[in-house]
């Protein structure tokens, strides 16, 4: 049952010690759903292929197919909005269960618009769980904020690993025809959240003032700019790093199995630095973590471009250590950010994390095709040096994103 209103400096010290620590239970379970979703959606990057070939399709045509599962992305901030008054938990709990049930469909359309609807469908349903699960997930870590966006982060990131080689294993020994025999894990992730949530608080409302959208996207409008400045020049290093890493290996004359095996390397490597990054945050501050992940993303970059260049087989081992740290220290970023925008509108937590969820998309979905431009005039070389020098403009815009109560100001609290 929701606690009555009160002031925000009140809150801290009346809410429950059970809503101040954290619940292990449903964080865990909340991360496991992340998990079994966005494997379902990482499904599609490798069957583009296969729907290229029995669809006939173009390869233009086959990549909108991924701009349709990210368009509905931007209405998080309208779900947001919604969950800071009402009890959505339901998207986050029929979210696994819809996902996996259209994924899974994929391999029988007959049509490219049946793709089409059914992709966009799939993203409805991933707009509700990111812009709702997080925030759930972050009420029930209590002060551990950033320990729970950790959690939260590895699951997806687990997710995204996992799919690609799931679907490729499902259609070597079953066929397109055999893939919705894979949506069970879906359907008994669903059954397993609605078990698990039904015992959170009844929306993802935080203690204070309802959420009405003008008012509240006037208290987030402070965040917004220095946000926004902050994804795009993150975007310009972490795009090329999950976007065209394989291209551009395969172009320096890698071996097939080895461009491919370096982006898992880079997600894997993420899983783990995911998991440990929002609690160190907990501990030394949001803003500390960010300055010193920003600050070290380009020099991890341009070493790794040098042992590019460097070539032969001494370079390609030295390539995988550095796509190590890149993913540990990169990807892991992302679970600060999260934890940072989330606590500084705990009325609106809901509303603010569908805001930055939106625009990340939005942002980086601009940044990913001015890389791989760039890339087709200078080559990917210079794109990935650029966008790596890009990144060290947000280090200013650190010092501009709200602060926790008592987190030291500056790059001098290093």
């Amino acid at each position: 049952m929701t606690p009555p209103p009160a002031p925000p400096a009140a809150a801290a010290t009346a809410a429950p010690a059970s809503q101040e620590q954290f619940q292990a239970a449903p964080v865990l379970t909340l991360a496991a759903g992340h998990a079994i979703h966005d494997t379902y959606t990482g499904f599609l990057a490798p069957l583009l292929p296969l729907l290229i070939e029995t669809m006939g399709i173009s390869i233009a045509a086959a990549g909108m197919l991924r701009v349709f599962i990210q368009w509905p992305s931007l209405i998080q901030p309208w779900i947001g909005r919604l969950a800071d008054r009402r009890d959505l938990r339901l998207l986050v709990v029929l979210a696994p269960a819809l996902t996996a049930v259209l994924m899974s469909l994929l391999g029988l359309s007959n049509s490219y618009w049946m793709l089409a609807g059914l992709l966009l469908t799939v993203g409805v349903s991933s707009a509700g769980l990111h812009a709702v699960g997080p925030v759930l997930a972050g009420m029930a870590s209590g002060r551990s904020l950033g320990r729970g966006m950790s959690f939260w982060m590895v699951g997806g990131e687990l997710g995204r690993t996992l799919g690609p080689v799931i679907v490729v294993a499902a259609v070597q020994f079953l066929g397109l025809p055999g893939l919705p025999w894979l949506m069970i894990a879906g359907l008994l992730a669903s059954g397993l959240l609605y078990l698990q949530l039904r015992r959170l608080p009844s929306s993802a409302r935080g203690i204070g003032v309802e959420a009405n959208w003008w008012p509240a996207m006037r208290a987030l409008s402070p965040l917004l700019l220095p946000l926004s400045g902050f994804v795009i020049a993150r975007s310009f290093l972490i795009e090329p790093l999950t976007t065209f890493l394989a291209v551009l290996l395969r172009g320096e004359g890698a071996a097939l199995w080895l461009s491919g095996v370096s982006l898992t390397v880079v997600e894997a490597a993420g899983v783990v630095g995911a998991l440990f990054s929002g609690s160190l945050s907990d501990r030394l501050g949001r803003h500390r973590v960010l300055l010193v992940l920003i600050a070290i993303g380009p020099v991890l970059m341009l070493l790794f471009l040098a042992a590019v260049i460097w070539g032969a087989a001494a370079g390609v081992w030295l390539q995988f250590p550095l796509l190590l740290l890149l993913g540990l220290t990169q990807i892991s970023i992302t679970p600060v950010i999260m934890a940072l925008v989330q606590e500084s509108y705990p009325q609106n937590r809901a509303l603010a994390n569908g805001v930055y969820m939106a625009l990340s998309f939005a942002l980086r979905s601009l940044v990913t095709p001015a890389v791989g431009a760039l890339g087709d005039v200078v080559g990917l070389r210079v794109a990935f040096a650029v966008g790596a020098l890009i990144q060290l403009l947000a280090l200013p815009l650190v010092g501009k994103l709200p602060r926790r109560s008592g987190e030291d100001a500056g790059p001098a609290a290093l």
